[in-house]
């Protein structure tokens, strides 16, 4: 049932995506502007689809982990998914300080699991498999797709804001027939960054909840995942990263936590540690 929720959530996305495009051009160019908005609205849908694991990866700078590389690391993952009856994701690691972790991918067969650093130096082992439990269960309910989806939403919002913005400059405002194409311009810009955002947070809490509960399941315990989560969250407030706020959500734990002035803060896209915390240790998972 999760899995076709979130199959029409990303189909909901990536259509409006395509409108998106469709009516900045026509604002901007009439109807040769939305044939044009058409074509670029296309390839974005069809990138965010295909490439979405590979651009997550890369907004990371993670590199690929063999078995020899990080033997530990490997065998929780594949520990973990032959429990959860699903293929071993790609493994990598970025070179961030901050102890963080995320999934990515639009299904479980080219899935993968990027660990920071940091999180391999902060956490002891029980901690670090209910993160990689918390993780796996994202990509087992299938729901790594729409938070990847969602982030290049985000993303393309910002981008056609900016055309929006330099084609209102430069296309001279037209004469006062073309008021109304202003006033749209006008909205588009001011409104689009808040409309990104609000996309996000929207669907991130409810994700970050389900995978929190579906890893204690699967470890039968929710206390190493409530201590990896106040543990992670302690040091994101102390040790930045340089991230782009569109793929804050994909983390276990918001990056831009410890940021003390970013827009992102202004909105949650990650539930309250504490209480997902308390979730975790009350049993309300089981």
């Amino acid at each position: 049932m999760s899995a076709l929720k979130n199959t029409f959530k990303t189909t909901v996305l990536l259509a409006g995506l395509g409108g998106l495009f469709m009516g900045i051009g026509a604002l901007i160019g009439g109807n040769g502007g939305l044939a044009i908005g058409l074509v670029i609205g296309l390839l974005f849908c069809g990138g965010s689809y295909w490439f979405s694991d590979k651009l997550a990866i890369r907004a990371a700078r993670a590199k690929p982990v063999t078995q020899q590389e990080a033997p530990e690391l490997y065998a929780i993952v594949e520990d973990l998914a032959q429990r959860n009856n699903m293929p071993m994701p790609r493994l990598y690691m970025s070179p961030e300080a901050q102890p963080n972790a995320f999934a990515t991918g639009r299904s479980p067969d080219n899935a993968a699991v990027c660990c920071t650093q940091g999180i391999l130096q902060v956490l002891d082992k029980d901690e670090l498999r209910g993160v990689l439990a918390h993780e796996l269960s994202h990509v087992h309910n299938r729901d790594i797709l729409i938070g990847s989806v969602a982030a290049a939403v985000a993303m393309a919002i910002m981008f056609v804001s900016r055309i929006a913005m330099w084609g209102a400059i430069f296309g001279g405002g037209g004469d006062d027939d073309d008021g109304g194409n202003i006033i749209g311009l006008l909205a588009l810009i001011i409104l689009a960054p808040l409309a990104a955002m609000l996309l996000q947070m929207a669907l991130s809490r409810s994700r970050e909840y389900q995978a929190d509960a579906s890893g204690a399941h699967l470890l039968n315990d929710g206390e190493p995942l409530a201590r990896a989560l106040e543990k992670i969250e302690a040091y994101a407030k102390k040790v930045p990263m340089n991230i782009n706020p569109a793929e804050a959500t994909a983390y276990i734990i918001n990056p831009l936590t410890g940021r003390k002035v970013n827009f992102a803060g202004l909105f949650s896209t990650h539930p309250p540690t504490a209480e997902r915390v308390q979730r975790l240790r009350t049993g309300a998972w089981r």
